[in-house]
């Protein structure tokens, strides 16, 4: 993963992710705030996302975006507030 992507991450993690349910995110566009994506731990709705998983199927490459890398630091800062 790119060092921009985890950029993008840590900015959306901080005020881009709002939760659904247990595995389910709203996540923020990092380029264009009225858009938004719907993530899971293993999967997002952006075009990305589909890029990534559709050239890359298959070859033993776990699909990522800077949507569901936010939401694993979004998790992180969440169990780090709760364990205070």
């Amino acid at each position: 993963m790119s060092a921009g992507t985890i950029k993008k991450a840590k900015a959306l993690a901080k005020d881009g992710v709002v939760m659904i349910d247990d595995d389910l995110f709203q996540v923020k566009s990092s380029s264009d705030q009225s858009k938004s994506y719907m993530v899971t731990s293993d999967s997002c709705d952006c075009q990305g996302f589909k890029n990534f998983y559709k050239f890359h199927h298959g070859k033993g490459l776990k699909a990522n975006c800077s949507h569901i890398e936010a939401v694993k630091i979004f998790k992180e800062m969440s169990e780090k507030k709760s364990t205070k």
